[in-house]
């Protein structure tokens, strides 16, 4: 079976994988095609620390090929999505609509596959850069056959992320105001999450300034080049003091109703803070390496009611957001075909890699077993 291994010393793609059958609640899926997201390079880079061999890829769909005895949701010859969120659905958090604070769905390790004869584990609870893959029942969520598997796949981590940072965790009302920093796959999910959500005045920061063309595209109504200009000066200069705080506040301030980090650094991440007006959040998206750490005056969050929220893919319940993507998708309010920018078999994936370096794609999608 081939696949994309991380070996510890980078990334192989080989044919000398195999995957064992499903347990009694698990399903075994036939991979169509996958999304590469970030995550997946941060471990081959080592952001995120992950012990090898173990096979990438989180972002994915294709077609049920089997079933676990106790399986009753998705049966053989179902399209599906995959979700990297393996909660539990009966612990506490999952039975109030919060499978992303669920205790077990962290560290869910487990080994599927042999490499080379030696047992490897999967990745973020997927690993969907191969043939066939194992995940548990609540990860697998069927979709309708006509959706385009590479568009599909999209929704099991970016849009997600993106829109459920939007719709979930900020809540965004009609008529506020956003910044997005970092415009790559998740950045422009949170742009057309903005968008759905109703954000009059969505500005997009991004140290490329070809990312322009696709912010617009996906919604964003101005843009930022940070690699020439103090994106937190001109934010300030887009989004000044209304009337009634600039005529007597002794420091009105001006800035956005809410910033989204899709960066995961903390100069970013200060630069959302800081663009922030009174009564303002930052959502904190991007993923560093363990310990970064970000310095901020308390003062200028708790008088002028700031707030910095945490968001773990997207605060989704894979089962309801799933579906609303997809609904949204059919009325032509979300984009997903246009979010693949760059398709290639698994033997290429290092072409999508260099892609993403470049900051010349959306998403690029691996295509592995398209029907």
């Amino acid at each position: 079976m081939r696949g994309i291994v991380y070996t510890g010393e980078g990334v192989e793609v080989t044919d000398e994988l195999s995957v064992r059958d499903p347990g009694p609640k698990e399903v075994q899926v036939g991979i169509a095609a996958a999304g590469v997201c970030h995550s997946d390079l941060s471990v081959i880079d080592g952001t995120i620390p992950w012990k090898p061999p173990a096979v990438l890829g989180h972002e994915g769909a294709g077609i049920v090929e089997a079933v676990g005895s106790e399986v009753r949701s998705v049966k053989p010859g179902d399209h599906v999505v995959i979700a990297t969120l393996a909660s539990c659905g009966v612990c506490r958090a999952c039975s109030t609509g919060h499978p992303t604070w669920c205790r077990s769905s962290l560290g869910n390790v487990s080994h599927p596959f042999s490499y080379k004869g030696s047992e490897a584990s999967n990745f973020a609870a997927a690993s969907v850069f191969v043939e066939s893959t194992i995940v548990s029942e609540v990860q697998a969520i069927r979709i309708p056959a006509d959706i385009p598997f590479t568009s599909a796949c999209l929704i099991g981590c970016g849009v997600l992320t993106g829109v459920g940072a939007v719709l979930n965790r900020a809540k965004v009302r009609p008529g506020e105001t956003a910044v997005v920093f970092g415009v790559g796959g998740v950045g422009l999910n949170v742009i057309q999450g903005l968008t759905i959500a109703g954000a009059t005045r969505i500005i997009a920061v991004d140290t490329l300034a070809s990312k322009e063309v696709l912010a617009r595209q996906f919604g964003a109504t101005d843009f930022i080049d940070a690699s020439t200009t103090d994106s937190v000066a001109a934010i300030r200069e887009l989004l000044p003091p209304n009337r009634e705080s600039a005529a007597g506040a002794l420091n009105p301030m001006g800035g956005a109703s809410w910033t989204f980090d899709c960066v995961g650094h903390p100069a970013v991440l200060r630069n959302a803070l800081d663009a922030l007006d009174w009564g303002g959040n930052a959502v904190a998206i991007g993923i560093p390496a363990r310990g970064t750490e970000v310095s901020v005056d308390i003062n200028a969050l708790a008088y002028v009611d700031r707030g910095l929220l945490g968001c773990r893919y997207g605060s989704a319940r894979p089962h309801h957001d799933v579906a609303l993507m997809v609904d949204l998708y059919r009325a032509g309010r979300l984009k997903l075909d246009e979010l693949v920018s760059l398709t290639r078999p698994m033997e290429d994936f290092r072409e999508i890699v260099d892609a993403m370096h470049e900051g010349t794609v959306a998403r690029g999608v691996l295509e592995i077993n398209l029907p």
